[in-house]
């Protein structure tokens, strides 16, 4: 998955995304992945978040949730 191009079309709709990979938590073994994306200013209502084991995991909860807002996010190949 293009990690890359799925941000830039979400922030090209006004959205701010934010991948983090937290040492401590990759040191503990406990999901070290954090996806946020917020809406301000157009889509003020929206908090997507989660935490996983990688960062596939994380769009994988995380894409289908955006989608139910209403974004637009192309289809990626694995």
């Amino acid at each position: 998955m293009d990690v890359v191009r799925v941000m830039e079309s979400l922030a090209e709709q006004g959205v701010t995304v934010l991948f983090k990979a937290d040492a401590e938590r990759m040191r503990e073994g406990v999901r070290p992945w954090t996806f946020v994306a917020s809406g301000a200013p157009f889509h003020e209502d929206l908090l997507v978040r989660t935490d996983a084991a990688s960062v596939e995991a994380c769009l994988a909860v995380c894409i289908p949730r955006l989608r139910a807002f209403g974004l637009v996010i192309p289809e990626f190949g694995a």
